[in-house]
């Protein structure tokens, strides 16, 4: 069942009437079977960037949608109805551009900014090192300048990386000195020589498209590819995690929201005592509660969204919106291989698919622990 949207504009209203012909032409088809194989989509990320999906909340003079965020999750929420591998990986090639865009000079954006947003490099974020996840400040990858200053050698390992070794840049974070303050941001290219990657890690979900390590061995970055100044990194990553959150909530909700249009599909088909399911009572109300618990994850990330778009602040909305949305996404799609009984156990329906790759989405941007404590320490410092 299609969602009542409320959107801006008109503009809106008719790119995701296209999304939702992509994703039902594009992505649907194809969703199955990837996941099953655990094979990589070649040419789809190059058809959703031609059709300008790779760039959307960016302005278009640099190449972007000119799309208010608002929009942009409501696009993110209906690709991951079809496929949240998909979506998934488009919020985080939409997070990996954030750094270049929000940090980068006039001459950087120029150069590299339009193929990323235009989709003809798709990013990864390379962030969370093997001991060093949800506490950034303790990563260890070193980049150390040359001599002549005109690059940086860097040298460790990443871990994590969604489209890693498919990526065609990555939004590197790596040490240029001590404690906190002595992290830098780096846009590295993803042919660079040094650099391999490891196995595709084995997952529960989201196994069409590759997470990987990073194994950098004295790989140099030319020095006019790090972003912002020497130690800012910190800043420049965690500024792009609030809108990196949003990203993983809607994709959570358009996960919750597959689930439970299945779970009704089913529901309204299957009798049992010469009734359909969903008439009686105990399972109507279980339906009921499932699609209360997608309604108020929508609306938590459309409030984060407006706020973004206002200019206001949004960060503890942002981890109000990912805790609830991913908490709401494991729920319902457990309730809906309830729903299916011992059919919702099997492969032969979505449901189980769908509880699989829910469990990731309290994980990844952040543990859902690490949002309640965000939004604990909000409540006795709000934010200005």
């Amino acid at each position: 069942m299609d969602v009542d949207r409320l959107l801006p504009t008109p503009e809106a209203a008719d790119l995701l009437a296209l999304v939702r012909e992509i994703a039902d032409n594009e992505l649907a088809p194809r969703v199955d079977a990837h996941e099953a194989a655990e094979t990589y989509p070649e040419g789809l990320f190059a058809t959703l960037g031609r059709a300008g999906l790779l760039g959307l909340p960016y302005p278009e003079e640099h190449g972007g949608g000119g799309q208010p965020y608002e929009v942009y999750l409501q696009v993110l929420e209906e690709l991951a109805a079809r496929w949240a591998a998909v979506a998934v990986a488009t919020s985080v090639h939409t997070l990996a551009c954030h750094p270049l865009y929000a940090f980068g000079t006039a001459e950087q954006k120029e150069r590299w900014l339009p193929g990323m947003l235009e989709g003809r490099r798709i990013g990864g974020y390379s962030l969370s090192e093997p001991q060093a996840g949800s506490d950034a400040a303790s990563l260890s990858c070193k980049a150390e300048a040359t001599e002549d200053g005109g690059a940086y050698r860097i040298t460790g390992t990443k871990a994590w990386i969604t489209h890693g070794g498919k990526a065609g840049f990555y939004a590197l974070f790596a040490r240029t000195g001590p404690g906190g303050h002595g992290v830098s941001c780096f846009l590295a290219p993803g042919t660079a020589e040094g650099l391999s990657f490891g196995k595709p890690e084995r997952k529960m979900g989201l196994q069409a498209v590759p997470t990987t390590s990073a194994y950098w061995d004295g790989a140099l970055i030319d020095a006019d590819r790090r972003i912002g100044t020497e130690g800012q990194g910190l800043q420049i990553a965690f500024s792009a995690l609030d809108s990196g959150r949003l990203g993983i909530a809607a994709c959570a909700t358009g996960l919750a929201q597959a689930a439970l249009n299945a779970a009704v599909a089913y529901a309204n088909e299957r009798t049992t005592f010469g009734r359909k399911i969903i008439d009686h009572q105990g399972l109507g109300f279980l339906l009921a509660d499932m699609a209360a618990a997608v309604d108020t994850a929508r609306a938590t990330y459309l409030d984060a969204a407006r706020r973004r778009d206002l200019g206001r602040p949004f960060s503890r909305q942002a981890s109000v919106a990912k805790l609830v949305a991913t908490d709401a996404a494991m729920k319902v799609t457990t309730d809906a291989v309830q729903v299916l009984g011992g059919y919702g156990y099997t492969r032969d329906f979505p449901v189980e698919r769908y509880m699989r790759e829910a469990k990731i989405m309290q994980i990844f941007e952040g543990t859902n622990q690490i949002q309640r404590l965000v939004i604990s320490r909000q409540l006795t410092t709000p934010e200005k």
